[in-house]
């Protein structure tokens, strides 16, 4: 058993209270991630943690607005975050209010892989899964060239992409396409759409998560160009991760074109 006072990816120790039996999940490929690693310790989880189904936890409101009064009612021996998706002053707050936080940050492919491990290792001190082991093969192999140039939308009025240092930019780097934004400043840039449709990009994908975007809201604007995916495949890092690479390929329009 792990008996040190370990530190997240930030940095910051946790305290945490050994075993860790009951833990409250603010992130949703995480969530998934610990439902499918230690089974029975979720005890809390936010509206938008769609996966697994019938997950048997108490909602406790969203990424950004979760109930903290209601999470420290629930007695968790660890609450799992993430320095993107979740705020500070929330994690500020249940800090102070003696709850251990484990705050995770993720950029890459390969810092999730690291970032899940240390998870599982030294903060919910369970065995690395074998999904895991199934994840790093998938990106095992360097990302192959290029099949196309894409830029990837995530919000609408107003008009947002991925930008720099971005998890879903390396994901679609795997699947086979270049990011046209992934140099830009930041990391969600908001752009006008005559900016996206001259951005020159091959392709427009249009994930349905975090924006819905569906057969009849967003196609309409980029024609031919544009691709429905799978949001949870492009953004999510957790057992997924195992299928990611053909469905997106496959949603893409790319098969048969390359050795992808």
């Amino acid at each position: 058993m792990n008996t040190s006072e370990p530190h997240d990816d930030t940095g910051a120790p946790v305290a945490l209270r050994r075993p860790v039996r009951r833990v409250v999940s603010l992130v949703p490929s995480l969530t998934e991630a610990v439902a499918a690693t230690a089974p029975g310790t979720l005890v809390g989880a936010t509206q938008w943690c769609t996966h697994p189904a019938g997950l048997e936890a108490e909602r406790v409101r969203g990424t950004k607005n979760p109930d903290v009064r209601r999470i420290r009612e629930l007695a968790p021996d660890l609450v799992i975050a993430n320095k993107e998706e979740n705020r500070e002053l929330d994690v500020r707050r249940l800090r102070e209010a003696g709850v251990p936080v484990w705050v995770t940050v993720i950029e890459g492919v390969e810092q999730a892989l690291r970032s899940m491990r240390r998870l599982f290792e030294e903060a919910l001190d369970v065995p690395v899964p074998e999904w895991w082991e199934g994840a790093r093969a998938a990106f095992a192999a360097p990302p192959p060239p290029p099949l196309a140039r894409a830029a990837v939308c995530v919000w609408r009025d107003p008009w947002m992409v991925v930008g720099r240092s971005n998890f879903a930019s390396e994901v679609l780097r795997y699947a086979g396409a270049a990011n046209v934004f992934q140099e830009h400043a930041d990391r969600y840039p908001h752009m006008g759409l005559d900016e996206i449709r001259g951005s020159g990009a091959d392709l427009v994908v249009l994930p349905d998560e975090p924006y819905p975007f569906s057969a009849d809201d967003g196609p309409e604007e980029f024609g031919e160009n544009a691709r429905l995916v799978t949001g949870r495949l492009l953004t999510w890092y957790g057992p997924s991760l195992t299928v990611a690479l053909p469905r997106l390929r496959g949603e893409l329009g790319f098969e048969g074109r390359g050795a992808v």
